[in-house]
């Protein structure tokens, strides 16, 4: 584990400010998501990714993409989907 030689203390609700030096190095927006670990005497923060697991091929891939309701396809499930609805000649 590698020191950043930064000390933060906390506030009276709990809160602690994360420094704009790692807050760019890790890509971290405002209001992004954080998950927060533990291990043994440690508190891990990471930025959450949510679970992209595509619905044909059950992939999980950083190119998958979410659609319409929440549906995510990876490249291969998007052209599964297009094959299959070429064979029911569905027009749009």
């Amino acid at each position: 584990m590698k020191s950043t030689g930064v000390v933060r203390k906390v506030d009276e609700l709990g809160r602690i400010v994360l420094p704009v030096e790692l807050r760019k190095t890790f890509n971290i927006k405002e209001k992004d998501p954080i998950e927060i670990y533990t291990d043994q005497d440690k508190i891990i923060l990471k930025k959450y990714i949510p679970y992209k697991e595509c619905a044909i091929t059950g992939e999980v891939r950083d190119d998958n993409k979410t659609y319409f309701n929440n549906i995510t396809l990876s490249p291969e499930g998007v052209r599964l989907l297009m094959e299959e609805l070429d064979k029911e000649k569905v027009t749009i």
